[in-house]
C-alpha cells in the first residue's frame, strides 16, 4: 500500500474530524449495539460499508448478533452526477461515450459504495448495462484503512484486538475490496463462472463485452428477467417456485463442492429469472475452496447427517488453521453439544446456516480460524437460507447437499481401486494381528525383569496450569515469609546496630518485608478471579 503513505496530513485531519463528528452523533460513549454500529458504518461512507460487510464474514471476531446486522448495511448511496459518470467513462475509453453508446440513462439502476450502475444501449442496437467505478474512490479508500491502521495501533490491549489481528482483517478487507474495484477481475470471474456452468442447462450468466471493458468500467447484457424473489410475477408467468428453489440451491452446492468456485453474494438482488434459465449476476465478490477444503466440508456434512461426533472434528482440525495446539477433549465435547443440539432435528426442517454458525462458533471457542474461502461460504449459505425461506420455505439445503454428496461419492467411485485398497488394508491389518502374541509375550517379559517403561503425555487444561502456577507461587511466598520471620526474631535477640525503634535495623527490615511479602499474596488473593 504504497500510495497510502503519499496522502496529504491535512486529508487526515479532515477525515479524522469527519469520523469524530459521526460518532460523537450517535454517542458512542453510551455502547455500540448492533444496529447503532450498523448506521455508523453507513454514515462514514464506503469504506467502512465494505468494512462492514467483510466483517458479517467474521462470526470467528464478532458475535453472530453482529454480523447479523451488518449483513442488512444499506449498500445503496447517493449517485454521484451524471457529468462524473461521463468523465470515468471518457478517460476509460480515451474518447467520447458516444462513440461507444448510441444512449445511456442519466438515472443509475443502482448506486452502491464502490460503483453505479446505468442502462444504456450501444450503436449496434444492443440493450446493455455499464457498471461505472466512482470517480476517486481508490484514493479515499486507500486514506480511510490507512487511517484505520493507526486507529488500530492505538487501540488498548483489552478490545476486539485481543481476539484477532486487526491489521490482518484490513489487509482482507483493502485486498478484496482492490479485486472489486478492478473489474477486469470481475470480468474473468464472469467468464469463468460461464464456462464451469455451461453444461447446466437451467443456469445462465450475462454476456459480457469484453471490448468494452476496463479497470473502471464494466459493460455487460441487460437482463429483463424477474427478480427471483417476485414471487407474484414468477407465478402468473407459470413457473414452479419449488422448482426454481430446488435447482438454485442444487447449482449452488454444485458451485461450492464441485467447482470450488461460488457466487459469495446471491441474495435476492443478484438472482434473476429469464426464459427458464437462473441467471447469477455481479460476480464482483467470488469465493473459493481447494480441493481439500471441500474435501473437509463433504465430511462434515456427513458427519451431521450420520450424527458422527468423530467425522466432524475430523473435518473442523483439516480445515481450520491453529496460533496453538487445539485441545482435542474440549472439541470433541463442544461437537458432541452441537449434535445433541440436533440430535431430534429432522433432516428435513435443519437450517444450514445456522448449522454453519455453530459449527463456526465451536471453531472459535476452541481458537482454531477458519481459511477465508469457508468464511464467505458462511455468508452465502445465510443469504441463500433467505432467498429460500422466502420463494419456497419447504426447501432444505441440508437434504439436497448431502445427496449432492452422496451422489457425487458413487459417481467418482473407482470400484477396481477401492477394492485394491481395501485389499491392502485387510492384508496389512491381518499381518499385524499374527504378530499381536509374541508383541504380548515381549511386553510380558519385559515387565518380570523390570525393564517396563510406560510413557505418559500428560496434558491439562488452561485453568488447571494456572491453578497449579499460582499454588506453588504461594507456597515458595510461604516459605520466604517464614524464613524471613525466624532470621529477623533470632537477629533482634542480639544487641546489633544501627537499630529502629530499640531492634536491630536488620531484623525490623526483615519484619517489613515479610509484611509486605504477606500484603501482597493477600491483595492478589482479593482481585483473584477464582
Amino acid at each position: 500500500m504504497s500510495n497510502m503513505s503519499t496522502i496529504e496530513p491535512i486529508q487526515y485531519n479532515s477525515r479524522l474530524r469527519e469520523i469524530t463528528a459521526v460518532l460523537r452523533r450517535h454517542n458512542i460513549t453510551k455502547g455500540v449495539t448492533p444496529k447503532k454500529l450498523r448506521a455508523i458504518l453507513e454514515d462514514l461512507g464506503p469504506t467502512f460499508i465494505k468494512l462492514g460487510q467483510i466483517m458479517s464474514m467474521h462470526s470467528d471476531i464478532l458475535p453472530k448478533r453482529y454480523c447479523d446486522e451488518l449483513m442488512l448495511l444499506r449498500t445503496e448511496v447517493t449517485p454521484m452526477p451524471f457529468d462524473e459518470v461521463v468523465s470515468v467513462i471518457e478517460k476509460s475509453y480515451g474518447r467520447s461515450w458516444r462513440r461507444v453508446f448510441s444512449s445511456m440513462e442519466e438515472k443509475p439502476q443502482g448506486s452502491a459504495s464502490i460503483a453505479q450502475v446505468h442502462r444504456a444501449t450501444l450503436r449496434n442496437g444492443e440493450e446493455v448495462v455499464v457498471k461505472v467505478q466512482r470517480k476517486g474512490i481508490y484514493e479515499k479508500m486507500a486514506r480511510d484503512i490507512a487511517l484505520l491502521h493507526k486507529a488500530v495501533k492505538l487501540m488498548p490491549p483489552v478490545s476486539i484486538k485481543g481476539m484477532a489481528d486487526l491489521d490482518l482483517v484490513l489487509d482482507e478487507m483493502w485486498s478484496v475490496t482492490r479485486e472489486e474495484m478492478n473489474f477486469l477481475t470481475e470480468a474473468s470471474n464472469m467468464e469463468e463462472f460461464a464456462r464451469r456452468n455451461k453444461e447446466v442447462n437451467f443456469v445462465g450468466t450475462p454476456k459480457l463485452y469484453q471490448q468494452y471493458t476496463t479497470v473502471n468500467v464494466l459493460v455487460m447484457e441487460y437482463i429483463d428477467g424477474c427478480g427471483i424473489d417476485d414471487k407474484e410475477e414468477l407465478t402468473e408467468r407459470g413457473y414452479d417456485l419449488k422448482e426454481i428453489g430446488t435447482k438454485l440451491v442444487d447449482n449452488y452446492i454444485k458451485q461450492v463442492m464441485d467447482d470450488g468456485f461460488f457466487h459469495a453474494d446471491p441474495h435476492s438482488g443478484n438472482v434473476k429469472i429469464r426464459d427458464g434459465k437462473i441467471i447469477w449476476i455481479d460476480m464482483g465478490m467470488m469465493g473459493r475452496l481447494t480441493e481439500h477444503d471441500r474435501e473437509m466440508i463433504g465430511k462434515a456434512v456427513q458427519g451431521v447427517a450420520l450424527g458422527d461426533v468423530g467425522l466432524i472434528q475430523q473435518a473442523v482440525l483439516g480445515i481450520g488453521e491453529f496460533k496453538e495446539r487445539p485441545d482435542q477433549r474440549k472439541l470433541y465435547e463442544d461437537i458432541d453439544g452441537l449434535l445433541m443440539k440436533y440430535g431430534n432435528v429432522d433432516m428435513g426442517s435443519m437450517n444450514v446456516a445456522e448449522v454453519m454458525t455453530d459449527l463456526m462458533d465451536v471453531m472459535k471457542n476452541n481458537k482454531i480460524k477458519m481459511p477465508h474461502g469457508l468464511t464467505m461460504l458462511a455468508r452465502g449459505l445465510t443469504h441463500m437460507e433467505g432467498v429460500l425461506a422466502d420463494i419456497a420455505p419447504d426447501i432444505n439445503m441440508v437434504e439436497i447437499a448431502t445427496a449432492h454428496v452422496s451422489g457425487q461419492f458413487f459417481r467418482n467411485l473407482d470400484l477396481k481401486k477401492e477394492l485394491k485398497s481395501s485389499g491392502k488394508s485387510v492384508l496389512k491389518s491381518f499381518r499385524k494381528a499374527l504378530d499381536i502374541p509374541s508383541m504380548i509375550s515381549d511386553m510380558m517379559s519385559g515387565y518380570l525383569k523390570g525393564q517396563a517403561k510406560v510413557n505418559l503425555d500428560l496434558q491439562v487444561t488452561d485453568d488447571l496450569a494456572q491453578l497449579l502456577r499460582r499454588l506453588v507461587r504461594n507456597i515458595v511466598m510461604g516459605l520466604w515469609v517464614m524464613a524471613l520471620l525466624i532470621s529477623s526474631s533470632i537477629i533482634c535477640t542480639t544487641d546489633m546496630t544501627p537499630k529502629i525503634l530499640g531492634i536491630p535495623a536488620i531484623g525490623a527490615f526483615g519484619y517489613m518485608l515479610a509484611f509486605l511479602i504477606v500484603m501482597y499474596v493477600f491483595i492478589k488473593h482479593l482481585f483473584s478471579r477464582k
